[in-house]
């Protein structure tokens, strides 16, 4: 199988039309498994897999330092790194309160200990997870552009910002794409911020494109959730929220069967379809899970089963939010 790539932005890299969002594999979703994650991230680069997505927070720099292992092994040059940073984290494991860190100090210092763990000269995107009300985007952009001029990251991208912002944004210096969660179950980007982003020419890297795995397919509500697992706390699977939506999914399910394709595959083609300016991210942690996934590329729905899954789960169909309240008051992109 030959995956296809795609050009985030006019002013952004070409990446595989996939990307793989490696934070499970060390923090959030229950314990980690080292081995099989670098073995997972090999699969991934073999295949054709080419932008990685990270963070200097997930596992306070424990993640970065796990791609570092796997890349090792591979050509630099056939990766496409994607960094986050301004979260902050405590010695506990846990985050410490907002606001987020996105100074344009904090730029150049998280960037320095990012190029460290990664155990490389350079960044291909460099993007801040959040941003903060007290300090302006143009301070934040301003700071990347410096970063870009002098070398050390090659593409600035935001996450989580609304119209708005991407426009102030944009006016700073060129932004080769924003990173939002896009899915069956979250279509509020649709509203106001994919419109500008096409306005502009800049792409859209989708992550949560499976919900936390709420349309795998493979969630259950029985399903038990350790300590570290964050959708413990997550609203959309938490009681008749959780029930309202697995009834969802197994809508989507029987859409799945008569196309020949699993249930997560359905999820991941339905928002590679939106655009060819949009690059899904799925999380999978493990081999089997991953070769799943990177199967959904090789789908093509035309209107019919388009229109299909769409009555399977009509946009606004989920129940509960994307995030606890706490988090969700965090969000430029849901202002």
């Amino acid at each position: 199988m030959t995956i296809a790539t795609r050009k985030l932005g006019t002013s952004g890299p070409e990446v595989s039309a996939i990307g793989l969002g490696a934070m499970g594999m060390s923090d959030l979703y229950g314990p980690a498994d080292d081995a099989e994650s670098i073995a997972t991230l090999h699969a991934a680069v073999d295949a054709g897999l080419s932008l990685i997505d990270t963070a200097d927070f997930y596992g306070s720099g424990a993640n970065e330092l796990l791609i570092a292992r796997a890349l090792k092994e591979r050509r630099r040059e056939d990766v496409v790194l994607s960094v986050k940073f301004g979260s902050r984290r405590t010695p506990d494991g846990g985050f410490q309160p907002v606001p987020y860190d996105v100074s344009p100090a904090a730029v150049k210092d998280r960037l320095a200990y990012s190029l460290r763990r990664l155990n490389t000269d350079y960044v291909d995107i460099y993007r801040p997870a959040r941003l903060n009300p007290d300090i302006p985007v143009e301070e934040t952009v301003g700071a990347l552009a410096e970063m870009q001029a002098a070398g050390f990251i090659r593409h600035i991208g935001l996450s989580e910002v609304g119209a708005d912002t991407v426009r102030r944004a944009a006016a700073v210096a060129p932004i080769s794409d924003v990173q939002i969660e896009y899915s069956l179950l979250s279509r509020g980007p649709e509203a106001s911020v994919i419109p500008t982003l096409r306005e502009l020419g800049i792409g859209l890297t989708a992550y949560g494109v499976l919900s936390r795995g709420l349309l795998s397919g493979h969630w259950t509500a029985t399903r038990h959730l350790s300590a570290g697992d964050f959708r413990a706390h997550s609203p959309r699977f938490q009681g008749e929220n959780l029930q309202a939506n697995l009834r969802l999914v197994e809508a989507l399910g029987r859409v799945a069967e008569r196309l020949g394709a699993t249930t997560g595959q359905i999820a991941i083609a339905w928002v590679a379809a939106q655009g060819q300016d949009i690059v899904p991210l799925v999380g999978a942690r493990r081999r089997e899970r991953l070769a799943e996934s990177l199967a959904a590329t090789g789908l093509v729905l035309d209107a019919d089963a388009l229109a299909e899954i769409e009555a399977a789960v009509p946009a606004g169909s989920a129940a509960g939010e994307r995030y606890a309240a706490p988090l969700m008051a965090t969000l430029d992109s849901e202002r």
